[in-house]
């Protein structure tokens, strides 16, 4: 099944090495052959009492999931698949919709240093270059209280594998590294970097929001959680997170919603 020399496996004795260490944040890396969810692995080992920093990966990912019950499947080794344990306790929960925005935020700095690809963020969690999606990003809070972070990022997806024509990889957008360790290890160093800047300042990450964002400035169509549709401008993001859009009918400062960017009307 995972006999793909283009696609090699995971190591997860050199991503301990690099990365689990006294004062990190990242106290254990597990790699699994192969799992329905490693979102669902996490919350089982947080429910078990695991520490914050748990990091679960896997080759292949069976039921792998999306915003809004999507599905989110790659072939085996063509994805980078994990997800993290973050318990922000000290935190008030009204500030906890910012972790949606750090992770894919991390993401796209990851993966414009090590692969030298202009990523940027698509409100609220998507890693998109241009319009085409190069990641999703996916957090649940549990009972403890605790976030698990999910991330599904195409590294060598190929033209023939696309889930969507949409979608895009690494390997697609001629990126200067297609090693998953070498991309992981960033992700995760960039992670944890921001997630401490949000710790101590729940502002400190807007600048940079706002320089890789691919929404802001954008027209767009907003489906509400309610299932109706507001369209505009996305002007900006609020100190807590939420994204302020301009509409014929006046501002709205939008806390969820699903996000298309719309054609610029000749």
């Amino acid at each position: 099944m995972f006999g793909d020399l283009e696609r090699p496996p995971l190591d997860a004795r050199y991503l301990s090495g690099r990365l689990v260490r006294p004062g990190s944040l990242w106290t254990k890396i597990d790699v699994l052959d192969e799992t329905p969810s490693t979102n669902a692995d996490v919350a089982k080992a947080a429910a078990d009492g695991a520490a914050e920093g748990l990091v679960v990966l896997t080759e292949f990912q069976s039921a792998g999931r999306g915003r809004l019950g999507r599905t989110w499947t790659t072939p085996p080794r063509s994805a980078l698949l994990m997800s993290a344990l973050l318990r922000p306790t000290a935190v008030d929960p009204e500030r906890w919709p910012w972790l949606g925005l750090l992770v894919p935020l991390a993401v796209a700095a990851a993966v414009r240093h090590v692969a030298q690809v202009p990523a940027q963020v698509k409100w609220p969690n998507d890693v998109l270059v241009e319009d085409r999606k190069l990641a999703g990003i996916l957090l649940e809070r549990i009972d403890g209280p605790a976030v698990v972070v999910g991330m599904g990022l195409n590294v060598t997806l190929r033209e023939s594998e696309k889930p969507h024509p949409a979608a895009t990889s690494l390997a697609l957008e001629n990126a200067a590294t297609t090693d998953r360790v070498t991309v992981a290890a960033a992700v995760l160093r960039e992670l944890e970097s921001r997630y401490r800047t949000w710790l101590d300042d729940p502002t400190g990450l807007l600048p940079e929001y706002r320089e890789l964002s691919a929404t802001l400035g954008k027209a767009v169509r907003v489906e509400l959680p309610d299932g109706s549709f507001l369209e505009g401008t996305a002007r900006d993001l609020a100190a807590d997170g939420r994204l302020i859009v301009d509409t014929p009918l006046g501002e709205r400062a939008l806390a969820a919603g699903d996000v298309t960017h719309l054609r610029a009307r000749p």
